[in-house]
């Protein structure tokens, strides 16, 4: 009977981004960026790239994800004790094959005590970092919760940033003025009486995003990067079937006043 062949396990995120287990964030965020440096933002890697780069950035996230890995590694069985090897002793002769002096066949050559060593401080070094990252006292900013609300909060301003109604052209700029602070607030109002409320009336045109998903570039306690992919669909009195745009744009979040607002934005 043929043996099942061994079972490949699967890349962790060190794997994907290239690092190791022990890689400082500022080293596993330069690997991020340049692994994703080339990917089209719809190329599934993209995604799986910026998860992974979430989970790792993320300290508690990350040391959850450590103790997962360290408990689903293979456990080494210790080696038997070796009884000590006179060398004046004479060497008794290797029994024959098949005999029943021959070791056993289940029998697992002994593990070298060198190996058992490094295994055992690497693992002591894992629990340390699991336990130092679980045990740390959140700062008074809570980046994780920041980074939480300000993603929340991009991707419910988005979509009135990147909408409008010809028709409705006030409730329209209304409803993206609320999201904005500082200069882009400025050039928002600029835009859209220079262009839109000037051309949308005459030519009737509806736009609307639709958040498709959205991650974290970076977070640091009051600001955050969130990127994010929207389909626009456009139609106007010429094209009155709907077209469909595939964008991406990045915005730059700040807190003011207790509340997360868009405050510079890249598409």
């Amino acid at each position: 009977m043929s043996t099942p062949p061994m079972s490949t396990p699967a890349p962790s995120w060190y794997d994907l981004l290239g690092v190791a287990p022990d890689a400082p964030a500022e080293e596993v965020r330069t690997a991020w960026r340049a692994q994703i440096a080339d990917l089209d933002p719809t190329d599934r890697r993209f995604a799986v790239l910026n998860q992974a780069a979430e989970v790792l950035l993320d300290p508690r996230r990350r040391a959850a994800y450590d103790a997962e890995l360290a408990a689903a590694a293979p456990e080494v069985e210790p080696a038997e004790p070796v009884e000590p090897v006179d060398p004046s002793a004479p060497v008794e002769p290797a029994a024959p094959a098949g005999s029943e002096a021959a070791a056993p066949a289940g029998r697992v050559a002994a593990v070298p005590g060198w190996l058992l060593a490094v295994a055992g401080a690497l693992t002591l070094a894992l629990v340390i970092t699991v336990v130092v990252l679980w045990g740390r006292e959140p700062s008074a900013g809570d980046v994780e919760g920041d980074a939480r609300a300000a993603r929340a909060a991009a991707e419910r301003a988005v979509v009135p940033i990147l909408s409008y109604d010809a028709a409705h052209l006030d409730e329209s700029k209304a409803a993206a003025q609320q999201y904005l602070t500082g200069k882009l607030r400025t050039d928002y109002d600029r835009i859209f009486a220079g262009l839109i409320e000037k051309n949308a009336p005459s030519t009737q045109t509806v736009v609307t995003a639709t958040l498709v998903r959205s991650s974290i570039v970076r977070a640091d306690e009051g600001h955050a990067q969130v990127f994010l992919l929207v389909n626009q669909t456009r139609t106007n009195k010429k094209y009155t079937e709907p077209e469909v745009y595939k964008n991406w744009v990045t915005l730059t979040m700040d807190q003011v006043d207790g509340a997360w607002l868009v405050s510079d934005m890249a598409t």
